[in-house]
This record gives C-alpha cells, sequence and structure tokens, in this order.
C-alpha cells in the first residue's frame, strides 16, 4: 500500500527515456481528412480544438498543418485532457475559443454540453475473414441469436464483416455506432445506449441474445458485460487474432460492486468526485446526488481534482466513501488501491435510496438516475425517526439508519454567512465545509512580491540529489 501514496525516486532514475514514434504514411485514410475538413467549412468555424489521445500525440504536428492548410482555420492541440482521453475535453477547448472540437481516437460517446463534436475513431485494420471465421466457430448454430459489438475502432469494417455472417445468420444482430443522444424516447424494440444503436426482436428481450464483441479487452467491454449481465458474450481480439468465450465473472464482480454499496451505507462522509465537465447532465447529476446525501444525514464534499489517483484522495482523511462523477467507461474505477472506496452514482443510490431495489441491471450511464430518465426512482417521502426500522451493518455489525430527513426548507442564508472580502466592502458567503478544508490545504510557495532581495544569476549543484559533485561522499 506504501508505493500507492509515494516512492524512493528510483524509477524515475532508472527510466529510459524513448524517441516519439515518427507519424504514420496514410493519414488522409487513418484520419479522415477529407470529412474533417468538410466539417470544419461546412460549420464555418475559424478556431478549433484537436484532441489526441497520447499514443497519437506523434501525429498532432501533421495533422494540424493538413487542417489548416485545407481549411484556413487556425487548429489547437490538446495535449493533455482534464479528465479521461475518452471524453471530449470541452473545457480546454474553451480555454483557447475554440468553436468545435475533433475528437481522434478511442471514445466513449457521451453527448456533450456545448461545443459541436466529430468524432474520428482512426481505422485500425481488421482481418474480417478471420473474424468471420472465428464467429463461426463459436457460434456452430446458424440459428444462434447474436448482437455484434465492436470498439468504435473497428466501426469502419462492419458492413463488410456483416456482409459476410448475415447469408448464414438470419437472427444475427449488428450493432450501429451513434453520436448523442436518441431524437426521442427509444422505441420499443430497440437498444440506444453507449453510442451503440441496435434492434431487438427476441420475445424475451435482449436476454435471449449472445453478444459478441469486436475489440481488445478493456474498459468498454467490461463495461458492457456488467450493464447486460445476463447476455453470455464472447470475443474477437483484431490485434492477436484469438477468440474466446469470455470468462469475466461477472457474478464476482457485482458481488464486488455490491460490497461497496454497503460500504457506502456505513459512510457519514461522502466526497463527490467531479469526473467530467463536459458530459451532459453532470450538473443535474451532482445536485442529485447532494440533495440525496442530505436527506439521508450524510455530509457530502464536492471535489474537483482532475484524475482521481490514491495520492490525490489520500489528502482527505475525513471522507469516509468517495462517489465518482463520470462517464460510463471511467465510473468503473478500481478502488483497490484507494484508502476509500470509489462508488458509482448507481451504487450510491442502491445505499441512500430506500425506494430503489437491486434487480440485477446494473447501471453505469448516470443520466439513467436523473428525473424523466429510463432508470430514476423517486426518493420515498420521509419517516420519523422513531417509527424508523433499524438495520445492521453486514460489515462492522453495527446498527445504522437507513430512513431519509425532511427536504430542507428553502430559506435566506442567516446574517452570520456573509462577510467582507477585502477592503471594497465586497461580500462573500462562507461555507463551512469551504472553510474547514481551507484550513488545512497546501498552500505551495508563496510569492513574497517585493520582499525577497534581487541577486544575479549563479551556477547551480551538478549532479543527482543523492550526490552532488561538490558534496564529499563517504563510503
Amino acid at each position: 500500500m506504501a508505493t500507492a501514496f509515494s516512492s524512493d525516486g528510483e524509477a524515475a532514475l532508472r527510466r529510459e527515456l524513448r524517441p516519439a514514434a515518427a507519424p504514420r504514411g496514410d493519414l488522409d485514410g487513418f484520419y479522415e481528412m477529407g470529412r474533417a475538413a468538410a466539417f470544419v467549412r461546412g460549420g464555418g468555424f475559424r478556431k478549433v480544438a484537436l484532441q489526441f489521445p497520447d499514443e497519437l500525440l506523434a501525429d498532432a504536428a501533421a495533422v494540424a498543418a493538413r487542417m489548416e492548410a485545407e481549411t484556413g482555420a487556425e487548429m489547437y492541440v490538446l495535449g493533455d485532457t482534464t479528465y479521461g482521453s475518452c471524453c471530449v475535453d470541452e473545457v480546454a477547448a474553451e480555454h483557447v475559443g475554440a468553436g468545435a472540437v475533433l475528437h481522434y481516437g478511442p471514445a466513449c460517446l457521451s453527448p456533450c454540453r456545448k461545443l459541436p463534436v466529430l468524432h474520428i475513431f482512426g481505422q485500425k485494420p481488421l482481418d474480417v475473414g478471420c473474424c468471420a471465421e472465428a464467429f463461426r466457430e463459436l457460434y456452430p448454430d446458424r440459428q444462434s441469436r447474436v448482437v455484434v459489438l465492436s470498439d468504435v475502432v473497428y466501426a469502419h469494417a462492419m458492413d463488410e464483416l456483416e456482409q459476410q455472417l448475415c447469408p448464414e445468420y438470419p437472427n444475427i444482430v449488428f450493432s450501429r455506432v451513434v453520436c448523442g443522444d436518441p431524437p426521442g424516447p427509444a422505441p420499443p424494440g430497440e437498444v440506444w445506449q453507449f453510442g451503440r444503436h441496435f434492434p431487438v426482436e427476441a420475445p424475451g428481450g435482449l436476454q435471449d441474445y449472445a453478444m459478441f464483441y469486436v475489440g481488445a479487452e478493456g474498459l468498454a467491454l467490461t463495461c458492457f458485460m456488467l450493464t447486460w449481465n445476463r447476455c453470455p458474450f464472447s470475443s474477437f481480439d483484431p490485434t492477436t487474432g484469438c477468440s474466446r468465450q469470455e470468462t469475466l465473472n461477472v457474478n464476482r464482480a457485482l458481488m464486488r460492486r455490491l460490497y461497496l454499496v454497503e460500504r457506502a451505507r456505513d459512510a457519514r462522509v461522502v466526497g463527490i468526485l467531479v469526473g467530467t465537465l463536459g458530459v451532459a447532465g453532470y450538473l443535474a447529476v451532482l445536485q442529485h446526488l447532494r440533495e440525496l446525501l442530505h436527506r439521508a444525514g450524510k455530509r457530502s464534499y464536492t471535489l474537483a481534482v482532475g484524475k482521481p489517483n490514491p495520492a490525490k484522495l489520500a489528502n482527505f482523511l475525513e471522507v469516509d466513501i468517495f462517489v465518482l462523477v463520470a462517464c460510463a467507461q471511467n465510473s468503473l474505477l478500481d478502488s483497490s488501491d484507494f484508502y476509500r472506496p470509489v462508488v458509482t452514482p448507481y451504487e450510491l443510490e442502491l445505499a441512500c435510496n430506500p425506494a430503489r431495489e437491486w434487480t440485477g441491471n446494473y447501471l453505469t450511464d448516470f443520466r439513467d438516475l436523473l428525473p424523466g430518465a429510463c432508470a430514476h426512482v423517486e426518493l420515498p417521502p420521509a419517516i420519523p425517526a422513531a417509527e424508523a426500522i433499524p438495520d445492521i451493518s453486514l460489515i462492522t455489525g453495527e446498527m445504522r439508519a437507513t430512513h431519509l430527513c425532511d427536504p430542507p426548507a428553502p430559506q435566506l442564508p442567516p446574517s452570520t454567512a456573509l462577510a467582507c472580502r477585502d477592503q471594497t466592502r465586497a461580500l462573500v458567503e462562507i461555507s463551512p465545509a469551504a472553510s474547514f478544508l481551507e484550513s488545512r490545504s497546501w498552500r505551495g510557495l508563496e510569492q513574497q512580491l517585493g520582499q525577497t532581495p534581487v541577486s544575479k544569476a549563479v551556477q547551480g549543484r551538478r549532479g543527482i540529489a543523492i550526490a552532488y559533485e561538490d558534496e564529499g561522499y563517504q563510503q
């Protein structure tokens, strides 16, 4: 556990630096330069942000130069993302005044709030014949009902795969990659989820289908398997050419998540981690979680720490558990190395909303919990503490309260909530939670302008910290 919070620095000293990979030759095909240029010219955008994941940054300069030459617009490369690279970083794009975003590489396809976005996944090669043969071996029964899913980087080859398999398998269904939500409520017999759209015609619904995934093992596949946990999964990895029946123990994974629900029921102080500033509805779910925690009698702090890691979250020792508001793929954070567990908004609802029951369907998209969504459950009316049924924690064995408090009545803040900010008599609202965290925050170096004497630059020490050249070394 100690290595999760600090290191002795030896790894950094021994790390071998390698030159960046050379830009790929086929920029037009891989990055769909024609479609991207048409999007920029058609929208009349003068400033465009180009968002690349780390593995594609070597091509960023060449792509930006080509796009500027073909469109006449200014291109700004977003080399590092505020949160996960699968989400569109609207905050960084707005810093440069961009009117649109070109998002390259794998994407979670979560809808954005403000800027128009064009997703260019990058067309990775797929041996369609090998993939079709692997499908035939996995499903020898030609009447099998199978839904074919794919990683977005292989979506370009699904039409060819469909042409090979549809004549042999009459009940096969191919999903389509779609960007954004459907124009209205999804019609019965159709699935719109995770940027995928496909019809479901079996009498028993989706659970009568098996799932065949084209792509490497990763967060996308894990998200699919947890959400559609009643469907058997198989996969084909185009990189290795291997196919298999997926052996991820979904029941064991769900047991781990339900254990975290019990931890959330025991928690008294909850930290709400802001894991996205671009996915539509994130402000609404933050307010929903605050109200839920308040009525459940728990204190909450809202924290914006960027990409969460064990060292960052270990600074908040008062927090018993964290809830991460992020896209569907980044919400399933493995918190085994963290000092405190990290749960999803759905798991927090299971813990704090008595009206929500576990039905076997796991939800990873926090927008499904909001009012008007498919899985929204209203909070029940408050029950007096004397009439509440006591509950026993399955972890600590102690009694805990499970009833909801009355919602707070809207009222003006007390006069003590305002104070003078500075000599201009500007007023600032005092938050007890913010004041407490501010009293123990680390501020870093202070500028002390005008207090530090000016001195000439001198040559510094040479060497590494454990043995500078001007220090004596003793055996």
